[in-house]
This record gives C-alpha cells, sequence and structure tokens, in this order.
C-alpha cells in the first residue's frame, strides 16, 4: 500500500541562534521546547522562539523527556538529567557509539533512532538494552510518539517526517519538506504541531501535524 503523501505545513521558523551553530534533538515537556546544541539543552519558548535558560551538558544527539527528567544522547551514551539543575543522574549505553540520532520517550521506554543502520531500537531505560527494533528503509533522524503512532524524520538526499506501523515498519503517511530543508530531531507537542530540528541550519522549525485518520 503506497503511504499518504502530503507537502509539510511548516507554521513557525525560529533561530539560528548567535553561539548555537548546530540544532541536535528536540523534545517538548509541555512549558518549553528543549533543543540539544553540542555543549548544552536550550530551553526555547515555543511561542516566541526565545532561549528562556539553558544546561550546560553534552548533548550530541537526540533528546527525550519522560514527564520528570531530560534523556540526552551524547556519543555513545544517553544521559539522565535533572531539568532544574542540570546534574547527569545516570547513563546507560547506546546501541551504538556513533550512528544514534533521535530519541523519544515513550509507553515506560527509550525509543531511539539508528541514523545510517536505518532502524529504531525500544530500549530499557535501566540498562539500555535492546527490547526490540523496527526497521526503515531510509535513514532514521529524529523520533516522536503522537496520539499512539509512531514517527521518524529522515535526512538524506532529502528530508521527511513519516508516520509508521510501529510493529511492521510499513510507511503509512509522510510529510515532505522542501528540498532545502533537513530533520535533525523530531517532537510531538501532543496536539497539532511537530518542532523540527533544523540541523545545520541553527534552526527549530514548526510543522503542522494532519489530523489523525479515524
Amino acid at each position: 500500500m503506497n503511504p499518504t503523501t502530503y507537502p509539510a505545513d511548516i507554521v513557525g521558523e525560529f533561530g539560528p541562534y548567535p553561539g548555537n551553530a548546530q540544532v541536535n534533538g528536540v523534545t517538548y515537556d509541555g512549558d518549553v521546547v528543549w533543543w540539544a546544541s553540542d555543549k548544552r539543552l536550550n530551553a526555547m519558548d515555543p511561542a516566541s522562539g526565545e532561549i528562556v535558560r539553558f544546561l550546560e551538558v553534552p548533548a550530541h544527539a537526540g533528546t527525550a523527556y519522560d514527564g520528570k527528567h531530560l534523556y540526552q544522547v551524547s556519543e555513545g551514551h544517553i544521559h539522565k538529567i535533572n531539568p532544574e539543575t542540570g546534574d547527569i543522574l545516570s547513563t546507560i549505553p547506546a546501541p551504538s557509539a556513533d550512528d544514534n540520532s533521535g530519541l523519544a520517550w515513550a509507553e515506560g521506554s527509550l525509543w531511539i533512532g539508528q541514523y545510517e543502520g536505518r532502524k529504531i531500537h525500544q530500549l530499557d531505560p535501566q540498562t539500555g538494552a535492546i527490547l526490540r527494533t523496527i526497521a526503515s528503509n531510509r535513514m532514521v533522524t529524529g523520533v516522536t510518539w503522537a496520539d499512539g503512532d509512531l514517527w521518524h524524520g529522515t535526512w538524506d538526499d532529502d528530508s521527511e517526517l513519516r508516520r509508521i506501523d510501529p510493529h511492521s515498519g510499513e510507511v503509512l503517511e509522510t510529510l515532505t519538506l522542501p528540498p532545502d530543508i533537513g530533520v535533525s530531531g523530531l517532537e510531538s507537542d501532543g496536539q497539532d504541531r511537530f518542532f523540527c530540528g533544523g540541523g545545520g541550519s541553527g534552526k527549530v522549525r514548526v510543522v503542522r501535524r494532519p489530523n489523525k485518520k479515524k
């Protein structure tokens, strides 16, 4: 079955920000959008785009929020972080040393993308053990869950957001980005928006999420 395909509806764009040339992972805690820029996590007001505070932690790839703590991929590790203090509370191994991409929290698990590996792993958040794996036919960047649907970003020759079957990996729906725009990180706000990291553009973009099919 061919997936339903639409052009991505970009409804907001913030940045670039001085001193932050790169946007890696993105997550949302219900108040601010956290995005990773190599050496720190930035808390951004989703309405104005203003950075309201930041945490100095290594932040090289995906970012997630479990309702209380932040999780941040840094090279071959995933750090659990106190969002108030920036303290690293614990660390688990990531599936690979240098291929980890997006990170999400759902169903009591971490979900991590593998860029060149073209996979999404469900991880035990206590140990980092791989619980199951979903294959993709494109390079995987950001990962997020929205209303029980699994979405991930892709970015190689072009970029798109894809809703996939969380069991088979079948692509069900795609939102295509303009040719000069890529997606590094991805997060749903739980409503009708995706927050998308723009990689080396230094930008965070907001894409409207299509209404869920009944």
